[in-house]
């Protein structure tokens, strides 16, 4: 790996304090799953039905409708949930990782990381999931706690102030981090989702008829038998199944099998009971449709029942606020945002991060939807399409996945994703009807955000081939200080750089300003991997340029926040002696302004100024210490 470090040193024995055994660790990593990864799926029966057999109100309650809306939802959980994410994409695994940018890395590997058309499909993969981020706490908060109506019509007036209290208190709370709070999500869902299937089967009895709502034909002739209405109830059937992207996303927190058969066992059981349970209350009481899932409680108990689906709710919005900030830190690391600031809540689990502009970007975004839409019957309309899209990205990426990486021949690849496409398609076009209704909330808000990643792509890479070329080749550099030989000073300077084989520009303007040169020079380029996270044993390569110019890369994965003096230390261990207190660290500081001939229309170039205002610190990103810090600026026109 090192063409300069000295022979590595052997590697220090592992102490390990009495692991659990295999057994108790999988039955934890299970448990874990039930409190983050299904908490939006689980919520969904609080209103899925609810919103599908909603024109009952008016038009009256039919049997026959009744049964093929719960057998759509059934084979909606059968299909898109069990066969399509848990037995097919969870083996599409990214080193062990899952979600959009997971597969989009491991499509791009497939073909060469050259192509286009996967590129674009992850981008907005990622941004229809900043759409499904803002939607979800609304309409899950407003859901629970519209419960309150239910009990008594008083509450209507604070449904709204409530759940306004709630969703800022559970972001303000995200800077301390979620450890704590998390360890009682897994506790909590079992309790909610055993109340689920308790209470559903309690009441499939009020109608055993409801039992046929397994014959899939029932759920298709409801489809195709009413025209515009079967097909419009279609998109609101999906919201059944509008957590199940976080399956596969989380993959990589629990494990493959952990998620797997918590699905199997347990979460699907409860979910199908509990929609089974609700079809046959509303068939024995019609007016039972207009709120089954909380109608389904003891009168007793209703109040109480409201605690908990709240509970159950703020976990669901918990999960998805700390994906966005996840997805936030790989599409940092994949050069698809600025440098955004990310705070670790945790110091021992790398994946307990904030980060503060995400958190309030999204707060802002969450209450201005509870504003606009005010109940969670409203808001339904705009849920699903931000949900059907990003699973459409999910499917497509897929096939070249299967078709390229795992080889399959295109006869057999084709209807396997073509059957998963076409039944996306099918959600996807029912939820467009309502496009207009409140579906253009997500698709703005996807738009937005795939225009705020194409600008920061394109001009970053605009700005890479200005710097350069008004830069000179580093070996060049070398060339010149040997005949020119300027002062040298003791210690050792790292110079950080986007572009390795180019002098820096912080050591460039050194020479300029300062006329020094440190006796011992390290020209460091930081890169992210195609993978989750790379192994501690490839973090570094160094390459001896000269007796004291060193070249060094470090290599980090795109989960892995990029801390420097850590992979410098691997670096000492390995043989690479430096003493920290005489090692500077200079940064080049860039005050972008805007050009007329930048290659970017103007709005674009205002756009990409403005984002890069918003980068963190260079310093506070990489972990360096600061005393040890130099920034060196200059004024770079696009």
């Amino acid at each position: 790996m090192s063409q300069d470090a000295a022979q590595p040193s052997a590697p220090l024995p592992q102490t390990e304090a009495h692991p659990a055994p295999e057994q108790q660790k999988f039955w934890t990593m299970m448990l874990g799953s039930m409190g983050v990864v299904y908490g939006d799926i689980g919520t969904s029966p609080l209103y899925a039905l609810k919103t599908a057999l909603d024109h009952m109100k008016a038009d009256g309650v039919v049997e026959s409708e009744v049964i093929g809306v719960v057998s759509l939802l059934i084979w909606a959980l059968f299909i898109t949930v069990t066969l399509k994410y848990v037995f097919f994409l969870m083996w599409a695994d990214n080193k062990g990782e899952g979600g959009t940018l997971s597969l989009m890395a491991l499509a791009r590997k497939s073909f060469g990381g050259h192509s286009k058309i996967i590129f674009l499909l992850g981008v907005a993969g990622a941004a229809l999931f900043a759409g499904d981020a803002v939607i979800t706490p609304a309409i899950s908060v407003l859901s629970a706690v519209e419960g309150l109506n239910t009990a008594s019509p008083a509450f209507q007036p604070y449904v709204l102030p409530i759940s306004v209290v709630i969703l800022v208190s559970l972001f303000v709370v995200q800077s301390g981090g979620t450890a704590r709070v998390a360890a009682f999500f897994g506790p909590v869902m079992v309790v909610f989702f055993s109340l689920l299937a308790a209470m559903g089967v309690a009441h499939i009895a009020d109608a055993p008829r409801i039992l046929t709502a397994f014959d899939p034909r029932l759920g298709l002739s409801f489809l195709f038998g009413h025209g515009a209405a079967g097909f419009v109830t279609l998109g609101l059937v999906f919201l059944a199944v509008t957590g199940a992207e976080a399956l596969y996303a989380d993959m990589g927190h629990f494990g493959r099998k952990p998620i797997q058969i918590a699905w199997l066992v347990f979460v699907l059981p409860a979910l199908i009971c509990n929609y089974l349970g609700q079809g046959a209350l509303v068939l024995r009481d019609p007016e039972a449709v207009k709120d089954p899932f909380y109608l389904m409680a003891p009168e007793w108990s209703l109040i109480p029942f409201v605690v908990l689906a709240t509970v159950a709710t703020i976990i669901a919005s918990q999960a998805v606020i700390t994906g966005a900030f996840s997805l936030s830190r790989q599409a940092i690391q994949l050069g698809l945002l600025p440098r955004l600031e990310i705070q670790h809540t945790s110091a021992s689990t790398e994946g307990q991060i904030y980060v503060p502009r995400v958190n309030k970007t999204l707060l802002i975004g969450v209450l201005m939807l509870v504003f606009m839409f005010r109940t969670s019957d409203n808001l339904a309309n705009a849920y699903g399409i931000a949900v059907t899209g990003t699973m459409m990205v999910t499917t497509s990426l897929a096939f070249f996945v299967v078709w390229k990486l795992w080889r399959w021949p295109l006869w057999l690849a084709l209807p396997v994703i073509g059957f998963f496409l076409t039944v996306d398609l099918a959600f996807m076009a029912a939820n467009l009807i309502k496009v207009l209704e409140g579906g253009w909330v997500p698709l703005s808000m996807g738009a937005l955000a795939m225009v705020v990643m194409w600008t920061w792509v394109r001009g970053t890479d605009l700005l890479a081939k200005k710097m350069q070329r008004d830069s000179i080749p580093t070996a060049d550099l070398i060339r010149m200080l040997e005949k020119s030989r300027p002062q040298r000073v003791a210690g050792t300077a790292v110079f950080l750089t986007g572009d390795p084989n180019v002098a820096p520009s912080a050591l460039m303007h050194n020479l300029k300003h300062n006329k020094v040169v440190h006796e011992r020079v390290v020209v460091m380029n930081i890169v992210t991997e195609p993978m989750p996270r790379v192994p501690e044993a490839n973090r570094f390569e160094i390459e001896r340029l000269s007796d004291d110019f060193l070249r060094v890369t470090l290599h980090f994965g795109f989960m892995e926040s990029p801390r420097v003096p850590a992979a410098m230390a691997l670096m000492r261990k390995a043989g690479f002696k430096f003493d920290i207190m005489t090692t500077s660290f200079f940064l080049g500081k860039r005050t972008l302004k805007t050009s007329p001939v930048s290659g970017m229309p103007q709005w674009q170039d205002r756009l990409f100024v403005t984002l890069s205002k918003q980068s963190a610190n260079a310093t506070d990103f990489f972990s360096i210490p600061s005393d040890r810090v130099v920034e060196l600026g200059a004024q770079v026109t696009i």
